[in-house]
């Protein structure tokens, strides 16, 4: 009985050997959904006992699989622009032993038979969430929420542009002037004494495209002139780490997270290695003049268009 149990055994790992090398595997990084997925395959070996056998030996092989390409897509993901998760295991055991958890809790969203014996298995993680999300192992809690800076003095607000000038879907006209001022309830904007806010926008949309924008987890958003005017630092912790910073995508129509009525503006370049993206000037005072008004940055109502 013993020297069947351990020639069982030699075969299952064989089996296992046998469908590593034999796996055809797929991951990626869906910043759209905000979800990183891994697809781990397969192959049943041919000297199994019986089916039951071959597809549980398949199975096994595949979540192995899975296991292996989720946690290097994992480690590819960009925290900020300049840090990998991959920088943050190699300098910090507590977030190498968080991620580790991460992936070994990844949900199976996807199993199947393949043809000829073969089997596929997909994980997913989140990247963002209150718990066993990736946001929440890998950003830290910042000692003390910052307040969005003051607008540049000497340099008027620009006037946007529709945002159906843009591609969006129409929306209620938002040129009348507002006469409430810049400073809204509850936002930490300052205040411009010399800028009114045009009033009513539900969110902020950066329009990247053709830049070669790279999505990140953390990223700023800066003027011309250096200065961040958006960043983790500026919002409530909490709702970083359960809703993300903003959302990524290359159809504007899919701005949803932006509400029914953003700002849209263009980015004249990008800063550190293509994460964040630089507003003129005249855009980020705009910004920042609205955001006072409604406070969209404060909700995190942002998308990146790329």
């Amino acid at each position: 009985m013993k020297k069947f149990r351990h020639i069982f055994g030699m075969m299952s790992m064989m089996a296992l050997m046998l469908v590593m090398l034999t796996a055809s595997a797929f991951a990626a990084t869906n910043w759209d959904s905000a979800v990183v997925t891994a697809e781990g395959t397969g192959v049943a070996p041919a000297n199994a006992y019986n089916s039951v056998q071959a597809r549980m030996l398949a199975r096994r092989a595949a979540i192995v699989d899975a296991y292996r390409q989720l946690a290097e897509q994992i480690k590819g993901v960009n925290v900020d622009a300049d840090t990998t998760v991959e920088n943050m295991m190699v300098t910090s055991d507590v977030v190498r032993t968080h991620v580790s958890a991460l992936v070994q809790g990844a949900r199976i969203v996807e199993e199947k038979t393949l043809s000829e014996g073969g089997y596929s298995v997909t994980l997913q993680v989140p990247m963002f969430g209150v718990s066993n999300s990736l946001a929440s192992a890998v950003i830290e809690r910042p000692q003390a929420k910052v307040a969005f800076p003051d607008v540049v003095g000497g340099v008027e607000p620009s006037v946007p542009r529709p945002a159906t000038d843009y591609g969006y879907p129409s929306l209620p006209s938002t040129t009348a002037p507002s006469t409430q001022p810049i400073y809204g309830q509850g936002s930490s904007a300052s205040a411009a004494p010399s800028g009114r806010a045009i009033g009513g926008y539900t969110g902020l949309i950066v329009d990247c495209r053709g830049l070669g924008l790279k999505p990140v987890m953390s990223p700023v958003i800066k003027n011309a002139e250096g200065t961040p005017i958006y960043g983790y630092k500026n919002l409530d912790y909490d709702k970083v780490i359960s809703n993300g910073m903003a959302g990524y995508t290359t159809d504007i129509a899919r701005a949803s997270r932006a509400g029914s009525n953003p700002l849209v503006v263009r980015a004249v370049s990008l800063d550190n290695h293509n994460g964040n993206p630089v507003l003129s000037v005249a855009d980020a005072n705009r910004v920042l003049i609205e955001n006072g008004a409604t406070g969209f940055l404060d909700t995190a109502s942002v998308v990146f268009l790329r």
